[in-house]
């Protein structure tokens, strides 16, 4: 069962997101907040595996809220998806590179909703396609003004090198193994030696590191 908190100021999407999520047999929603201070203070209370998290709300805004959660030694198993509309996917970035595991638009479908919780809740990235244009402009712009690679790639082996640059290819586990023609078992394990060497949370975490170090090279091959 996956537990999720939901935050939004909106009283009504708040309500619509709790009863399309709170109708699937394996999803419960166990808490609900209008604020940033809120969803710290229930996440803190529920350790929910998923926050689904609004941007811009009154008192603490839901990249601060975010910060503050994914910061805390019991959030280790905490996912946050964040919502937000198109008029501020200037945030994308910003959301993920304090921890968010997702970042889905508020004119997405049920299906859409539902199955981005369960994407990460099961560790993996979930970018809405509409933002992803904007998220690997600032990758670029992120790889000129921050050219110098994190020490700890050196630590990878060639395998878990061209595992990273598939991650951030987007490509699953399942995909991954086929593309090198290995078991899926394999390819978890080192999933979890490039997620453990480079200190990483989950697969967003890792789409950003490959793109911010020029593993990967926007708008080209890596």
């Amino acid at each position: 069962m996956i537990n999720v908190v939901i935050v939004d100021d909106q009283t009504i999407v708040r309500a619509g997101f709790a009863a399309l999520l709170g109708a699937q047999p394996d999803i419960t929603v166990v808490g609900e907040g209008g604020d940033g201070r809120e969803a710290v203070a229930l996440a803190e209370r529920h350790r929910p595996d998923v926050v689904v998290m609004d941007i811009r709300m009154p008192h603490m805004d839901g990249i601060e809220a975010t910060r503050r959660i994914l910061a805390e030694p019991w959030a280790a198993a905490t996912r946050v998806l964040v919502l937000t509309t198109f008029d501020v996917d200037e945030y994308v970035y910003e959301a993920l590179a304090v921890g968010a595991s997702g970042f889905l638009l508020k004119d997405a479908t049920a299906d859409e909703l539902t199955s981005a919780v369960r994407v990460v809740a099961r560790g993996d990235a979930l970018l809405a396609p509409q933002v992803t244009g904007r998220l690997i402009r600032e990758f670029g712009r992120q790889r000129r003004t921050r050219p110098q690679a994190p020490a700890e790639l050196a630590t990878l082996t060639a395998r878990e090198s061209e595992v990273l640059v598939l991650i951030a290819g987007g490509l699953s586990n399942a995909e991954i193994a086929a593309r090198l023609f290995v078991s899926e078992h394999t390819v978890k394990t080192h999933v979890a030696r490039v997620f453990t060497k480079l200190g990483l949370r989950d697969r967003a975490q890792a789409v950003m590191l490959a793109y911010e170090a020029g593993v990967v090279v926007p708008g080209g091959d890596a």
